[in-house]
């Protein structure tokens, strides 16, 4: 069999449970994600998957890298501020190898369609750090009308060039992936072997609170692009359904010219929910390190490898698919930069395939620590520790800890052994919060 291509989906802010396929209810309109729901039923859906951070660029960082993002300084930040343009810091070292630069080592054709929220030109962009094409924002959040930052500056490149495109950006980005799908086709038909690596990183359903029959909305946002006063669970759930609807153009792409058979699409978000997002059955969202922070969907098609319906409890976090994708490709990472990441392939082969997966956390913000270790969890919010049964306790709320105090000891130990491998958070590092309790209720 020939190399896949990969496409690596990842959405923004979304919730664990805003999927159909994930317990997600019907909106007004229908079901809210028909497409990703066939794509589960056709494919893997995993259920204990978590991302490497509860907020933007953090993750990023691990999903470019297959590292833990606390190795690299500009991860520090919760999230890269777009005030932070013209650092020479805070974004990702071009030296740096990488998922994309590995794989265009190793024979793929890449590209970034979305997000790039890891550093700003001239010291850092996507065509620095291994893609071949770029087409998208390089900040953490747009207007999806003006692709203005939260600044007032317009946000949307081409290349490292200023690009003007008028559009809802969701459906902007779906089209720009779909022509890109196109042009890999007529290459694979030209060149005996031309797999390509996509990776379509959407800002939906990330504020502002803006459907594709918004656009009269755009100019009373952009001075607070937080949209404070704005949005409901009705036009978040339309933002994630325009986002299906382009996926499903993908998929029709991919279909049409008989290459979906041997594409691994990979589909998550960068981090769990925030305002009118659905966590059940987990608490806690964006900048928290309980399940709802960091718990998210994770969907794998790839019908030539992975059997129909599978699902799997495998622990996983972002960087583990970084791996995973590098090993489905043959591709090896570099020996001076060995990854954290852990290749999920027998998983993808056999949905009943498990092993024993530890997985570490820490945010500058409160004092988070966390470790996730088989059924058991240890967190510290604050100053105050926690031991939860996950499985049995989904919601956090029964405090194990004085119960099994010789087991939080030990998953006290473990966190503090990994911890002490990492760089410290640098005293400079920010924690930027668009809004608190005084714009709405704690959850």
């Amino acid at each position: 069999m020939k190399r896949p291509n990969i496409i690596f989906i990842v959405a923004d802010d979304l919730g664990y449970a805003d999927l159909g396929c994930y317990g997600g209810r019907d909106a007004a309109f229908g079901p809210v994600s028909p497409v990703l729901d066939g794509l589960a039923a056709n494919g893997l859906k995993l259920t204990q998957g978590y991302s490497n951070s509860p907020v933007c660029s953090p993750t990023r960082f691990a999903m470019i890298t297959a590292r833990y993002q606390y190795r690299l300084r500009g991860a520090a930040e919760e999230p890269i501020r777009s005030s932070s343009r013209g650092s020479t810091t805070l974004g990702l070292p071009t030296d740096h190898p990488t998922l994309p630069s590995l794989l265009k080592a190793g024979g793929y054709q890449t590209a970034l369609i979305g997000k790039w929220h890891l550093g700003y030109p001239p010291h850092f962009g996507p065509l620095r750090s291994g893609y071949d094409e770029f087409f998208g924002p390089m900040s953490g959040g747009v207007d999806y009308f003006t692709h203005c930052d939260s600044t007032g500056q317009h946000d949307l490149w081409f290349g490292e060039q200023d690009k003007k495109e008028d559009g809802y950006l969701t459906d902007i980005l779906s089209k720009r992936a779909v022509d890109y799908v196109e042009r890999m086709a007529v290459k694979q038909k030209q060149e005996e072997e031309a797999p390509f690596f996509l990776s379509l990183h959407y800002t939906a359903p990330h504020w502002p609170w803006e459907t594709r029959d918004d656009a009269e909305k755009a100019p009373t946002v952009k001075d607070n692009l937080f949209d404070l006063a704005g949005g409901n669970i009705h036009v978040y759930r339309r933002m994630i359904h325009h986002m299906d609807e382009g996926i499903g153009w993908i998929m029709a792409a991919l279909e049409k010219h008989g290459m979906a058979d041997n594409t691994l699409m990979v589909f998550t978000s960068d981090n769990g929910g925030e305002r009118f997002s659905d966590n059940w059955p987990l608490v806690g969202g964006k900048m928290d390190l309980t399940e709802g922070g960091i718990r998210v969907p994770w969907i794998a098609h790839w019908p030539a490898v992975i059997a129909k319906g599978g699902e799997s409890k495998q622990l996983c976090m972002t960087m583990d698919w970084s791996a995973t994708m590098l090993d489905a490709a043959g591709v090896k990472a570099d020996a001076a930069y060995p990854l954290d990441g852990v290749s999920l392939m027998p998983v993808l082969k056999d949905a009943k395939h498990s092993f024993r997966r530890p997985l570490h956390w820490r945010m500058n913000h409160r004092g988070q620590e966390a470790m996730r270790d088989g059924d058991w969890k240890y967190l510290k919010v604050d100053g105050n520790e926690y031991l939860f049964n996950i499985p049995a306790d989904e919601r956090e709320r029964a405090n194990l800890g004085k119960k099994e105090p010789d087991r939080l000891a030990a998953m006290r130990a473990d966190w503090l052994a990994w911890n002490a491998t990492m760089p410290g958070i640098p005293e400079d590092a920010t924690v930027s919060l668009g809004y608190s309790v005084k714009d709405m209720p704690q959850r």
